[in-house]
């Protein structure tokens, strides 16, 4: 069973919906994950622009954090440990002339949003996608059928992807309150194994059987594991807790993790 498979996998959105702590909250509970040490966690704490100057004002800081785009211009953030920054793709721009204008200092990079479906784009070196998996809606879910061809694409082109919102569980399950059924994280994560070894993503991102989908990411080999990893780098949760829960009580990490 491959460590890597699950290594620095989920940075901490603790910010966001659903969660939507307060600062002061988020902040206190990304120090206690980074004192638990837990390799599953990136400890990269997503915060969006508009709130820099919150989080400034804090007497904890993060030792790494993911800026989340919501103002017009790039705020100045030499001072703060940012090592990637997230925006959405504005429609009719490419991913090289966005990277171009934000012009990201050296060693920060640019994930673009955009939208799960089959892409023929270039990537610029130091640079990758987001994909958003979920929200508040149920037409914030994305169906099986495009997100399995974003994964191929990113796979067939070698682009790294993160992945953000809706993956509130490992296993794929349904949601009686929004009447969706929402992506697992371990679906998603062996979809990218799948599609790494040349098979098609959808079957894994459709499982629900518990029993099976462990078998399967046992037997994920080290070396897919490693390459599937440099393609998905992380996705966001606003629960840091709930994947390391999940997670043990599957099996696939031990229970000290």
């Amino acid at each position: 069973m491959s460590a890597t498979l699950y290594a620095a996998l989920v940075d901490d959105a603790g910010l966001f919906p659903p969660t939507s702590l307060h600062m002061e909250e988020a902040l206190a509970r990304n120090r206690r994950d980074l004192e638990s040490g837990n390799p599953v966690l990136t400890n990269r704490f997503l915060c969006p622009a508009g709130r820099l100057d919150r989080l400034r004002g804090q007497d904890f800081r993060p030792e790494r954090i993911g800026l989340i785009l919501d103002t017009e211009e790039l705020p100045d953030f030499g001072d703060l440990p940012i090592d990637l920054v997230e925006t959405p793709l504005p429609e009719g721009e490419t991913v090289e002339a966005l990277a171009a204008r934000l012009r990201l200092p050296l060693g920060v990079r640019l994930f673009a949003e955009v939208q799960p479906r089959k892409l023929a784009i270039d990537v610029p070196e130091g640079t990758g996608l987001k994909v958003r998996c979920g929200g508040l809606t149920a037409d914030a879910f994305p169906a099986v059928e495009p997100l399995a061809a974003f994964i191929r694409s990113c796979v067939d082109h070698g682009v790294p992807f993160k992945a953000t919102a809706g993956l509130h569980h490992a296993v794929r399950h349904f949601d009686p309150s929004l009447g969706v059924d929402r992506h697992g994280f371990l679906n998603l994560l062996l979809a990218v194994c799948e599609a790494v070894q040349g098979r098609d993503p959808a079957h894994a991102l459709r499982m629900t059987d518990v029993g099976q989908l462990v078998r399967m990411a046992r037997a994920v080999p080290e070396e897919i594991a490693a390459r599937a990893r440099r393609l998905l780098v992380s996705y966001g949760s606003c629960a840091t807790h709930t994947p390391l829960e999940d997670l043990r009580t599957l099996g696939l990490i031990e229970e000290d993790q």
